[in-house]
């Protein structure tokens, strides 16, 4: 992707503009970048760094950044910092945007190491940290344009996940839209695809996907079929923790077989 600045916003330039919340030191100053900058600035973490992406965190209520009379975007350190967390969180914990947003309203931050599951159960007895949630969604949906335009997937692509059953997708006015969910998945998706990865290939994903559901399901399914709320909820609650669980074993299991290719 490129991070070539639009007609919409400055030149990427580092601007210097004053902290009105500093009422002693007046003459302090802080360094803001526009959001050329900002992917300038970030390019080399994450290659896949947008403009547009940018803007959609902003649109989903992630970021803030301050505005010039102007109306262009200007971003402090803690913006970036931020924003680095966020993506840091997409990439490497596979976090949709809503467990994100909780993540941070929860107070994590860029300089705080993601919690190992399990280190606050051995440690004082309480439940995994839970990375998934399993609750509704929040609702939204996303057209195949969307999509296409923020995954930066083929349209192919997305033809082959619903064949193979991967994603499906909902049709609405003769308009097929995609939830949160589906949406990273075909972001995810996309990433292979740069390896050469097709729909075919991600029928073994999908299976072991469905067994792990089972056995949660088989684990849980009296109290999740429950009359009683508090019991169902204690029972959704226990889900998710196995879902991390399972999640952090079965990365762990993958890491053990890399490292013996790489030998």
């Amino acid at each position: 992707m490129s991070a070539a600045a639009t007609p919409g916003d400055p030149p990427p330039l580092e601007v210097e503009i004053a902290d009105p919340s500093d009422g002693v030191e007046l003459g302090r100053r802080q360094k803001s970048l526009t959001i050329g900058a900002v992917c300038k600035a970030l390019a080399q973490e994450f290659p896949d760094i947008s403009i547009s992406k940018i803007r959609y965190l902003e649109d989903q209520k992630l970021l803030t950044p301050r505005r010039t009379p102007g109306g262009y975007r200007l971003y402090t350190q803690g913006d970036v910092d931020r924003l680095r967390t966020i993506l840091r969180m997409q990439r490497d914990e596979f976090l949709p945007l809503r467990v994100i947003r909780q993540e941070l309203a929860s107070g994590r931050s860029g300089d705080a190491a993601a919690p190992v599951p399990g280190r606050a159960a051995r440690e004082s007895g309480r439940s995994w940290r839970a990375t998934v949630s399993v609750r509704e969604a929040t609702g939204a949906l996303y057209s195949l344009e969307d999509v296409l335009e923020e995954t930066k997937a083929e349209a192919k692509l997305v033809r082959e996940l619903e064949e193979y059953g991967v994603v499906k997708g909902e049709m609405r006015g003769g308009v097929r839209y995609f939830d949160e969910t589906e949406r990273e998945i075909i972001a995810a998706v996309a990433e292979l695809a740069r390896y050469g990865v097709g729909g075919r290939n991600l029928r073994v994903f999908r299976s072991s996907a469905d067994r792990e559901a089972s056995l949660l399901q088989q684990i849980l399914a009296p109290a999740l079929r429950s009359r009683n709320p508090e019991r169902r909820k204690e029972a959704v609650d226990a889900l998710e923790n196995l879902a991390a669980v399972a999640t952090h074993l079965k990365h762990l299991l993958l890491i053990r077989d890399l490292r013996k290719i790489v030998r």
